[in-house]
């Protein structure tokens, strides 16, 4: 039996189990009267206990890490700075060269770096990991811990020269990938990674798969999160967007119901943008037929074929008002408080429609009104003298002042748009109606070249077509009034032979040739080919210039000096052409009887080759 030990070597040996000092073992047992056998286990038995003693000092250690760890990443709630973090911690708690965290795609399984520490390639991060490729993929299909001391020899996954490629480049040897698991989805992994050949040992891989089940768990917590507050925010612009809309439509309620009473209690068309500006808080304007040109009459046209509004600029939006396919007029909406959405422009539609109803009801009252002006012009323009007899007393009883009327137009539309046409008219104030199927309107104009241009354009702009308007000037509504109609009529009917459909002229240009013709004759092209149809076909044969040449030469009283100098030609040149001439037409052509008949076919010919 052996002796006791002294309890000072035993304390000692107890000291030295526990790790807490360093004590020499042998030294220690070889002063305590052991045989060797028994102070061989003896000291065996304390190594053991003295490494188990280590191993869950430094566990403590490392968990305690990992709990501060994730204590502080569970307070982070965005998801790139927790990446970060995790990343940060975990390279702190493995201790390896390079920590990077890669973030699994499920629609295309692919991984993506998002952050890494500790490389030095600027294009590792954000490197794309093709599934089934590399050590990842073993991780994600696996859902365990892989790693490989070596990876440039590693063949338990297939490799892939761009991955390869990025591993060598930022120098990397040994890796060790743990799965981030939410469940049973992978959301990532983890990655410790040495520039030197390493193997991993267990309580590494056990550490590091402790830290990512925490992390994983944080991660999906605030991508949970961060998710909610996504759902929160669109609610939120949901709501407001519901908040606007209820403000819209309580906008566009009060609109309905304030051009309701307009129209029961009989408004006018400018009443309707009062109350529509008003409504929607801003600025809007009733726009004359008239006034529609340069953008705002092209963002009209837009609007008059959709039938919806249409923007002119930012904030800045334009409504045909339409009756059928006549233009009454546009209402302009100029942005103010209230931004303009699909109800606003919705409600501005509406208002345009009622403005048209309104329109079409005044129209209706002046309708009566100008009908008995139609009475009272188709009254002056009959051939029964009763019915031109109390002309002037019924004009004053309907507050038209004869005496004030000076010209007369005559316009030609196509018939399904005479209506629309006599319309516009009658808006211009002055007696306007149909005769001898054509529109006629009697203004004050003294000049009737300027009352067919205006007529012209005022028919123009409200039946979009072919507009024909021949004005003439009258002393006495009551006495020469038909006399003028009937020349503008003939006007009318000769010139579409002239090539003329969409002009404005008076009868004084074209009064010699509706003398020569007659009204309605259809003979203009024969005569012009009877007279000068050889110089005709010279020109056309030799794209020769004879005809301007005879219409210079007849215009500047045939003098071949003042010919030469408005062609800019040299009189010899003018003097040849002239001898052509005459070959073409014979050498009579300057007798008085001939030169007249030539002279009105140039005239002609000119007017229908530049009409």
């Amino acid at each position: 039996m052996t002796d006791a030990l002294p309890v000072d070597v035993v304390v000692r040996l107890l000291q030295a189990a526990s790790a807490e000092q360093e004590v020499d073992v042998d030294s220690l047992l070889g002063g305590a009267r052991l045989s060797g056998p028994d102070a061989l286990r003896v000291g065996t038995e304390i190594r053991r206990l003295r490494a188990t003693s280590e191993r869950r000092r430094r566990r403590d250690q490392e968990l305690t890490a990992l709990f501060s760890s994730a204590r502080e990443l569970a307070q982070l709630r965005d998801v790139d700075e927790l990446l970060g973090r995790l990343v940060e911690r975990a390279h702190d708690l493995v201790g390896t060269d390079v920590t990077y965290l890669s973030e699994f795609d499920p629609d295309s399984r692919e991984l993506r770096v998002r952050t890494t520490l500790g490389t030095v390639e600027p294009s590792f991060l954000g490197l794309r990991v093709p599934p089934g490729v590399g050590l990842a993929s073993q991780v994600v299909e696996g859902r365990r811990p892989f790693w490989t001391s070596k990876y440039a020899v590693m063949t338990q996954a297939r490799h892939d020269s761009a991955i390869d490629a990025a591993v060598s480049a930022e120098g990397l040897v040994s890796l060790l990938g743990v799965p981030l698991l939410a469940g049973d989805e992978v959301i990532g992994v983890l990655f410790a990674a040495n520039r030197v050949e390493h193997a991993f040992s267990p309580e590494e891989i056990s550490l590091l798969s402790a830290f990512a089940d925490h992390a994983a768990i944080v991660l999906q917590t605030a991508r949970l999160l961060a998710r909610a507050q996504e759902s929160a925010d669109e609610t939120r612009r949901a709501y407001g967007e519901l908040s606007r809309h209820v403000e819209a439509m309580e906008r566009a309620s009060e609109v309905h119901s304030d051009l309701t009473s307009l129209v029961l209690q009989g408004g006018e068309a400018s009443d309707v943008a009062i109350a529509l500006g008003r409504a929607l808080r801003c600025q809007v304007s009733l726009l004359d037929p008239e006034h529609l040109h340069g953008p705002v009459g092209d963002a009209v046209d837009r609007s008059r074929r959709s039938g919806r509004c249409s923007a002119v600029a930012d904030g800045t939006y334009v409504v045909a008002v339409l009756a059928g396919s006549a233009l009454l007029g546009a209402l302009l909406l100029e942005q103010g408080e209230v931004e303009f959405g699909p109800v606003e422009l919705r409600t501005a539609e509406r208002a345009a429609q009622i403005t048209a109803l309104l329109n079409l009801k005044q129209d209706a009252m002046i309708e009566a009104e100008q009908r008995v002006r139609s009475d009272l012009l188709a009254d002056m323009l009959s051939d029964d003298p009763d019915r031109r007899g109390d002309v002037a007393t019924r004009a004053r009883a309907r507050g038209i002042r004869l005496g004030e009327l000076q010209s007369v137009v005559v316009v030609a539309v196509p018939a399904e748009l005479r209506r629309d046409a006599i319309r516009a008219l009658r808006r211009t104030g002055g007696p306007a109606g149909e005769h001898a199927e054509r529109a006629v309107v009697l203004t004050s104009h003294a000049d009737p070249a300027a009352a067919s241009t205006f007529v012209h354009t005022t028919v123009s702009r409200a039946v979009r077509a072919p507009v024909l308007a021949v004005g003439a000037s009258f002393a006495d509504a009551t006495d020469d009034l038909r006399a003028q109609v009937e020349a503008a009529s003939s006007c009318v009917r000769m010139l579409p032979s002239l090539g003329l459909t969409d002009t404005a002229v008076t009868t004084d240009e074209y009064l010699p040739y509706v003398a020569l013709f007659g009204p309605g004759e259809a003979r203009v092209t024969a005569y012009v080919r009877r007279v000068i149809g050889p110089v005709l076909d010279w020109d056309a044969k030799h794209v020769g210039k004879l005809l301007p040449t005879l219409a210079a030469y007849l215009g500047n009283r045939m003098s071949p000096v003042a010919t030469a100098r408005a062609l800019h030609l040299h009189k010899n040149t003018v003097l040849q052409r002239l001898e052509r001439a005459a070959e073409l037409l014979g050498d009579d052509w300057q007798e008085p009887d001939r030169l007249f008949r030539v002279t009105v076919a140039v005239r002609l010919a000119e007017l229908t080759k530049n009409p």
